[in-house]
């Protein structure tokens, strides 16, 4: 895993280079990630995912994809430990307060500011109405991150292990009530062998290939 950005390149064609955060950048982005944010940790990852990869590129979709599955294995929220993890890799301890303020101050003063309006208008039909209205949105954007995510794993694994794996991952879920934080770590440890064996076996094809 990659925790250093890359060097530019100048090269026609090649990825474009990955960009060292600033701390207005990281301000910014934490902020918005912590006012738009709705529904709890997870599902700000797409918010945290465009900051990251999309709109600034400090890191790679894969490297997001790591960080994520890491995060979601350690204990505390995801959302303060994807934001600590963006400041730190850009500017270092003081990076990593920084987001991390950022991402929680304006949700803590709005949510201490309004929450005697919050309980007022708590039994209002409108609210309610708009609350509900949101929650599918939440939705579509989990399931497109998945989708991709989903997407990528199945190019790198082949079509057949891809949805084998899918498939003892939703048992392990949804069956058997596993501990999420358990079967990423199983998937983590299985995906360094799986890596391994796959260097392994591209060594032998080569060198069968040279004779």
């Amino acid at each position: 895993m990659n925790t250093h950005a890359p060097p530019n390149s100048s090269q026609p064609g090649d990825t474009p280079a990955y960009r060292q955060a600033t701390y207005s950048e990281l301000s910014w982005a934490m902020i918005r990630t912590g006012v738009l944010g709705y529904g709890g940790g997870p599902s700000v990852m797409p918010l945290f995912r465009y900051e990251a990869v999309t709109r600034y590129r400090w890191i790679s979709d894969d490297e997001f994809g790591e960080i994520l599955a890491l995060g979601n294995a350690l204990p505390g929220p995801i959302a303060t430990k994807m934001a600590a993890y963006l400041g730190y890799r850009g500017k270092g301890i003081p990076g990593a307060i920084l987001a991390v303020i950022a991402h929680i101050l304006p949700s803590s003063i709005a949510m201490i500011l309004l929450l005697s309006a919050v309980a007022y208008l708590s039994n209002s039909k409108i609210i309610q109405g708009m609350i509900a209205a949101v929650v599918p949105v939440i939705a579509v954007m989990l399931g497109v991150m998945a989708y991709e995510f989903g997407e990528k794993a199945v190019k790198g694994l082949g079509k057949t292990l891809g949805i084998i794996l899918f498939v003892i991952v939703f048992i392990l879920l949804q069956v058997l009530n596993v501990h999420a934080a358990i079967v990423i770590a199983l998937f983590l440890l299985y995906g360094a062998f799986h890596f391994r064996l796959v260097q392994r076996l591209r060594e032998r094809r080569m060198n069968g290939g040279e004779r």
